[in-house]
């Protein structure tokens, strides 16, 4: 029988300052070897709620459980974590060797075991060869990942990482995620990690639980949050995504139709219950839609100006005024030679039923 018990369990975990609401009740159960992120924007909780799950900071209220072992307000080591920082941490006056052997030697190993451990480690991180250095001849990258083997040394039970390539240039940046992701698939580890970035969320989390002001606003694989966002703020945030405002004309069983302010009426596939003459968000990605093409069946449009194409490489964006003064974005592969539509022309948006997302007003 599978074993389905939580690696890591919070309930109800509240936080306050003052009369600032830090995490206002968060409820999140992580399963062993899963990579959660906790994703927002600045000030929306998730730093918090990770030094509280660490022994950092203590809860108003709440449970920390881990290994289904009560947490809550344990010392950070009595509770088999391990963090990574945006800033290293390393000892600067210890070679690579003996910043990885620290933690060992806090847990009074023999030197044999030290020895394994830590030569495994920089194998695990492709770092054998720098054992000897200090942190300061080290690149930033490098030092990174000596920080992740100083980590995973002695094998903690969750690792936690707080913004950890924050401080690394763009291509640092996505080297380093490629690592984290195959490292974590390696070793089967439990990874809570911090980010405001989406598309860091994006490639490394296997679910990704996205904070607005206190509270999770949704929680779910990265495909669920990027093509079924709940909310307005969770389609704003993760991704670019054209909300149109609408209000419902019709329902269906399985679909309901609504007059955005233009005129136009679009069918929407049903998530949520609403009535006639009720007003809607409705959301389409600009990557699902077609500049140009007439519409066919099955498929929503609206047409506009085209106020500007700018080509950005491998795509290529468009931007249409529609009736009311509402702009649209859509964007294509660049192909040569582009389309021949040059702005101030006007054209068709055209985009498949199934892309058009309601929005609700309230988070999971």
């Amino acid at each position: 029988m599978k074993d389905t018990k939580h690696k890591l369990r919070i309930a109800d975990l509240r936080k306050t300052y003052g009369q600032v609401v830090a995490v206002a009740g968060a409820n999140l159960d992580i399963e062993k070897g899963e990579f959660v992120t906790l994703l927002g924007p600045s000030g929306s909780g998730k730093t918090t709620l990770l030094t509280m799950v660490a022994g950092l900071t203590w809860p108003d209220a709440g449970e920390v459980r881990i290994d289904d072992r009560l947490c809550t307000y344990l010392p950070s080591h009595q509770r088999d974590i391990g963090m990574v920082f945006q800033a290293y941490a390393l000892f600067p006056h210890l070679t690579v060797f003996q910043n990885i052997a620290f933690p060992l030697r806090m847990r009074r190993e023999p030197d044999r075991s030290i020895r394994e451990k830590v030569g495994k480690a920089l194998e695990r991180v492709q770092l054998p060869q720098v054992a000897d250095r200090l942190p300061s001849a080290l690149s930033g990258g490098q030092q990174q990942r000596v920080a992740l083997a100083r980590c995973i040394v002695y094998e903690p039970s969750i690792i936690l990482m707080d913004e950890p390539l924050g401080a690394l240039d763009k291509r640092l940046r996505d080297q380093m995620q490629l690592e984290i992701k195959a490292l974590h698939e390696q070793l089967g580890i439990t990874v809570l990690y911090v980010t405001h970035d989406q598309d860091e969320a994006m490639v490394m989390s296997d679910r990704i639980c996205l904070f607005n002001e206190g509270s999770i606003e949704q929680l779910g694989p990265p495909d669920e949050l990027y093509f079924a966002p709940r909310t307005r703020f969770a389609a704003s945030f993760l991704g670019e995504s054209n909300i149109i405002e609408t209000v419902v004309s019709g329902t269906g069983a399985d679909s309901i139709q609504v007059r955005s302010g233009n005129g136009a009426t679009l069918t929407v596939p049903r998530r949520f219950d609403v009535k006639e003459s009720q007003s809607v968000s409705v959301m389409v990605r600009p990557e699902s839609i077609q500049v140009g093409r007439a519409q066919v069946n099955g498929h929503n449009a609206v047409e506009g100006v085209l106020r500007d194409r700018i080509m950005t490489g491998g795509v290529t964006r468009y931007f249409v005024e529609v009736e009311g003064g509402h702009l649209f974005s859509a964007t294509s592969l660049t192909s040569r030679g582009g389309s021949a539509a040059a702005p101030g022309d006007r054209i068709s948006l055209v985009w498949p039923v199934e892309d058009t997302v309601m929005l609700g007003d309230q988070p999971d």
